[in-house]
């Protein structure tokens, strides 16, 4: 790609492009932002580092790439984190200039940065990128910044500090001082006052005098001043003000002096520095007006739109799909609109609206269609309607059309409340990848980390590795794990539920690794994990392994997490434990306890807070099953590809009485279910209005006999169909899969006072 740097003149900014070299894009513009007036040196501003700004304009004839510089004619004006377009913020004098840095080079595709830590600059930065379709790219994001100033040294940054502001930093002693100097005394800095070595808390500031990327010439600082901003005796407050500098160029053995140039340019072409002009309140306001464009609301009445819906008080999940569109709809996005704008008046029944979505389940026909899918998704979904986060998102190819159903299907998992903390990365780094769009990494809500299916990608080039679908499995857990460690947590402690959706274009000699990759990767991990103060609990993860068409960008594996992620913030928690044994549940079907009950399902329990159930009914389970309600020899067998309704009523059954023992033992209700879903190969030859209708007619049967759940208008599972789905990735033949997730409000449980602690236990009362 073509890219513009963005340059503040410090040593991040020139080895973040020196990292887009590295793979593969080039440089082909510059961008600064400096004080609208010359004497500063510094501005108030969690943006923009401006000390030096009087030497940056240097930068171009070192490099031999145009300069767009812009005088800052903004403030803070938008003081949240997440940043949304704001007339009069400093942020707009950023729009401003890569507007006009892409208007004069179209072929501009990505902006460089040199964001490490700070949410509040990469948040901006990807938000002015966003609105001018270009691409964030922040390849020193969540780097670890001891090894960051260490290559940044071998690789031949000479930076200078230019401002201190942190104990232990003089301004007299080591202003003016190249980090190659002070690298040893800033480590130490570290290890007894805890400073960011990079200054990524504002320590102290850098100016680049040479590098790789200064092919034409290094700059020479001839005389400087001191200027001490607080004299204060523990962490003083000083900057260089430079007076007088020179280029030494690396073509010829002559230098120019930069106070003997005129404007301070030393190339043969003057318009190779642009300043940027523009009223910043202006373009904006103009931009408001295009923003918000509203979609056609009109429903078509043609579509037989179905909804199922969990009857959670505080997460709800909204599902919904058409039945047999193929006879009035031949277009995804046709589908996939109605199925959206379903959703949408759904929400707006309850009083929500997109931004109270923590998660979507995008399901397609056609995975050759997913740029179409995400066009129609982003008129729906946006930034600006998800003030709070967008939600994060897992998109699979799934056989609709071979069941009965339209191109597009969409399950949504709701919050009546805005407490979620959503992770959306969209510039591209070497920490995990990048969501560029309207979805994000994971969303956190009430104490559950809901992560985006992860693909094997390499997050730098955004591609899949190579080596195969346990090579991807391998790099989509490491980007897994990447994303939880930014809610400390690790998938190898934390993890209630991994599905691991498979692609058929798997050979089944190469499955047989899965599962293998998976479990040693794990246990790797703990055992780091294990090694570090860390001392939280392990919990026991379930495992489902789902068989897709397709995937995304044609990946073989795509994982995607459920995590149960302490927050300190949470008051009224308690470790994890075991609760005392509680009545089973009531007997339905037919079906009383057996031993042998035990082997369908694994769980994974959180006492008094979460409880996760796989339910896998085999071949030779759908046999018992049948045969034990029937009385009827099991000898004679029971053919899972065309089982009647009359034996799939059966296996409903079984399934749900199972699954209400489950809960009931663990002190979980119907009302705690958060997700329920039925998985079921295509090839069972049963269409999913069928299906739907015996699971339906089985609920209020049950619901009749134990008055132990409300059977409303609406069904409260999901059916999704698959080509196949197990427990393991080489035995994926299941008849049905159950994944129930249930979840207690916490703040109930703290009001009512539902669970005490008492002996080490969570006792019921």
């Amino acid at each position: 790609m073509k890219v513009v740097g963005l340059v503040s003149g410090g040593k991040d900014s020139c080895y973040a492009m020196m990292k887009c070299i590295d793979y593969g894009h080039e440089i082909v513009a510059l961008a600064n932002l400096l004080p609208a007036d010359d004497s500063l040196d510094e501005l108030d501003s969690y943006m923009y580092q401006t000390v030096g700004h009087q030497i940056v304009v240097s930068f171009a004839n070192c490099m031999g790439v145009p300069l767009f510089r812009r005088r800052i004619q903004g403030s803070t004006r938008h003081h949240k984190l997440s940043y949304s377009m704001t007339p009069g913020d400093e942020v707009e004098d950023l729009f401003i200039l890569l507007n006009e840095v892409k208007r004069q080079m179209p072929s501009i595709s990505a902006v460089s940065s040199g964001a490490i830590a700070s949410d509040y600059q990469r948040l901006r930065v990807e938000n002015v990128c966003s609105r001018l379709g270009l691409i964030s790219l922040a390849y020193l994001w969540k780097q670890d910044q001891s090894l960051l100033l260490q290559e940044m040294i071998r690789k031949g940054i000479v930076a200078i500090i230019v401002k201190v502001a942190a104990i232990g930093l003089n301004p007299r002693r080591h202003l003016g001082k190249e980090i190659a100097h002070l690298e040893s005394y800033l480590h130490k800095l570290k290890e007894l006052y805890g400073i960011n070595v990079c200054g990524e808390g504002g320590e102290y500031e850098t100016l680049t005098l040479d590098c790789p990327l200064f092919t034409n010439a290094c700059l020479v600082l001839d005389e400087f001043d001191i200027v001490l901003h607080s004299s204060d005796s523990i962490a003083p407050v000083g900057i260089l003000h430079p007076l007088a500098f020179h280029l030494e160029s690396k073509l010829a053995a002559d230098t120019v002096s930069d106070i003997e140039r005129s404007n301070g340019l030393f190339l043969e072409n003057m318009d190779s520095v642009c300043e940027v002009l523009g009223d910043c309140l202006q373009i904006c306001e103009v931009e408001c007006q295009s923003v918000d464009q509203s979609c056609d609301t009109a429903e078509n009445k043609e579509h037989k739109v179905h909804i199922s819906k969990t009857g959670m008080n505080t997460t709800v999940s909204i599902s919904c799909w058409l039945q047999d569109s193929c006879k009035t709809s031949a277009d995804l996005q046709e589908d996939l609109r109605v199925v959206l704008m379903k959703i949408e008046s759904q929400l707006a029944e309850s009083g929500f609206s997109w931004e109270n979505v923590l998660y979507v389940h995008l399901y397609i026909a056609d995975m050759c269609e997913f740029a179409k899918a995400n066009e129609t998704y982003v008129t729906f979904i946006t930034q600006e309607k998800c003030q709070f986060g967008v939600p994060s998102r897992s998109t699979i190819e799934l056989p609709l059309l071979q069941t009965g159903l339209g191109r597009a299907y969409v399950e949504v998992l709701v919050a009546n409340d805005q407490s979620k903390r959503v992770l959306h990365v969209q510039s591209i780094s070497s920490w995990a990848p990048s969501c560029i769009g309207p979805y994000s990494q994971a969303t956190l809500h009430k104490q559950i980390l809901h992560m985006a299916g992860q693909l094997g990608l390499d997050p730098p080039t955004m591609l899949l590795c190579s080596g195969g679908p346990a090579a991807e499995l391998e790099q989509a857990l490491q980007n897994s794990e990447a994303v939880a460690k930014c809610f400390n947590c690790s998938i190898s402690t934390s993890a209630i539920l991994f599905v691991i959706y498979c692609s058929a274009c798997i050979p089944l000699s190469e499955r047989i690794t899965i599962p293998d990759t998976l479990e040693t990767f794990l246990k790797q991990v703990k055992l780091l994990h294990s090694c570090s103060q860390n001392k939280s609990e392990v919990l026991d993860s379930i495992f489902l392994y789902v068989l897709v068409p397709d995937l995304p960008k044609r990946a073989s594996i795509e994982v995607k997490p459920i995590l149960y992620a302490v927050d300190d913030t949470e008051t009224c928690t308690g470790s994890v434990a075991e609760v005392l044994p509680s009545k089973t549940g009531q007997s339905f079907g037919g079906f009383g306890h057996e031993p042998w009950h035990d082997f369908c399902f694994q769980k994974c329990i959180v006492p008094g807070k979460l409880c996760a159930v796989i339910l896998s009914i085999t071949d030779e389970l759908s046999v018992k099953i049948c045969s034990e309600c029937t009385g009827a020899n099991p000898a004679d067998g029971v053919c899972p590809n065309s089982l009647t309704e009359r034996q799939m009523n059966k296996i409903a059954k079984f399934c749900i009485f199972l699954t209400d023992r489950i809960l009931s033992e663990n002190h979980f209700s119907w009302d705690d279910v958060m997700n329920f879903r039925f998985y079921y190969p295509s090839c069972l030859l049963m269409s999913h209005e069928s299906l739907s209708r015996i699971f339906t007619v089985v609920f209020e049967e049950f619901g009749e006999m134990t008055k132990r759940i409300q059977i409303s208008e609406e069904p409260i599972f999901t059916l999704v169909p698959v080509l196949g789905a197990g427990r393991s990735a080489t035995s994926m033949v299941d008849v049905i899969t159950c994944e129930l997730f249930a979840q207690k409000n916490p703040s109930q449980i703290c009001e009512t006072g539902e669970f005490e602690r008492a002996e080490g236990l969570f006792k019921i009362k």
